[in-house]
C-alpha cells in the first residue's frame, strides 16, 4: 500500500467501512436499549460509546496513517487500543440481558450454543486470544496484512473478536455465559498479559528488522526501522503488565466490597 505524499497530525484517511460499521453497531445498541425499556446505569452506555469512539480514532486519521504507512510502533499502539481498550469497553458497556439475547439468538443455529459455551470458558477464551495475538505478529502474516488491505481488515477483526473472548471471563454480565467468580478472575488476570508479553519480547529482542514493509517505509521521525521496532516492543510490554494489574486491583476491591455487603446482610 503506497504511503501518502506527506504525513499530517491534522488529517488522515477515513475508512467509510469502519465509520459505517461503528454507526450501525451504535445504532443497534441504542435501539435495543430504548426498546427494552429497562433501567440501566449511565456507566454502561458511556463505556460502550467510548469504545466506539476509541475504535474510530484508532482506525482513522493520523494514527491510522502512521500505523499503515510509516511506523511499526504506531501500529502496536493501534493493536493495544483494539485489544486492551475497545474490547473491554464494549464488553463492560453491554448489559447482561443484551448479551443473553444475542446468545439466545445465535444459539438457534444447531451446535452454536455449545460452541459459545466452550469458547467463553477461561482456558479456550485465553487460548484464542493468546494464539491470535502471537500468530498475527509473526513476520509472514503481519507483512501479508500490511501489503493487502482485505487481509489487514481480517487481522483487526480477529484481534478484536478474540480480545472480546479474552476479556469475557472478567467482564461478562451474561447469565447464560457468566464471568468467573471473583477468585477465578484474580487467577485469570495473573496470566492475561502473558501473550502480549511474548510478542513484546519477540519484537523488542530481535536483532534485525522482522517486518520488511517498515524497513522500506518513509521516515517521518528520527528512528531507524530497528529502533522503531524495539520501541513497538516496549510499547506492548508496558501496558501488557500495567492493564492486568489495574484490572486485578478493581476486581479485588469489588470482591472485598461484595464480602462486606454479605457480612452486613448476615449481621
Amino acid at each position: 500500500m503506497a504511503a501518502p505524499a506527506s504525513f499530517s497530525w491534522f488529517r488522515g484517511e477515513v475508512h467509510l467501512d469502519v465509520l459505517l460499521g461503528v454507526v450501525l453497531l451504535a445504532s443497534a445498541y441504542t435501539w435495543a436499549t430504548v426498546a427494552s425499556r429497562r433501567p440501566a446505569p449511565l456507566g454502561a452506555p458511556v463505556a460502550f460509546f467510548a469504545g466506539c469512539l476509541t475504535l474510530l480514532v484508532a482506525l482513522n486519521g493520523p494514527l491510522h496513517d502512521l500505523s499503515d504507512y510509516y511506523l511499526f510502533s504506531a501500529h502496536m499502539v493501534q493493536h493495544l487500543v483494539l485489544t486492551l481498550v475497545v474490547a473491554p469497553l464494549w464488553l463492560a458497556g453491554t448489559p447482561g440481558w443484551m448479551l443473553d439475547a444475542l446468545v439466545a439468538r445465535a444459539a438457534r443455529a444447531p451446535g452454536v450454543g455449545a460452541v459459545l459455551r466452550w469458547l467463553t470458558r477461561p482456558l479456550p477464551a485465553f487460548a484464542a486470544y493468546g494464539v491470535a495475538l502471537v500468530a498475527w505478529h509473526l513476520p509472514c502474516p503481519y507483512n501479508a496484512a500490511l501489503e493487502t488491505h482485505a487481509w489487514h481488515v481480517v487481522e483487526h477483526l480477529v484481534l478484536l473478536g478474540t480480545a472480546l473472548l479474552g476479556w469475557w471471563p472478567i467482564l461478562s454480565r451474561s447469565e447464560r455465559l457468566p464471568a468467573l467468580p471473583y477468585a477465578g478472575q484474580l487467577l485469570y488476570l495473573f496470566v492475561f498479559g502473558m501473550p502480549m508479553t511474548v510478542v513484546a519480547a519477540m519484537v523488542a529482542g530481535a536483532e534485525h528488522v522482522l517486518y520488511p514493509y517498515y524497513a522500506a517505509a518513509p521516515r517521518v521521525v528520527d528512528l531507524t526501522p530497528l529502533a522503531d521496532q524495539q520501541l513497538g516492543g516496549v510499547i506492548m510490554w508496558v501496558p501488557a503488565g500495567i492493564i492486568p494489574v489495574v484490572a486485578f486491583t478493581v476486581v479485588f476491591f469489588r470482591w472485598a466490597a461484595a464480602e462486606w455487603d454479605d457480612a452486613d446482610d448476615t449481621a
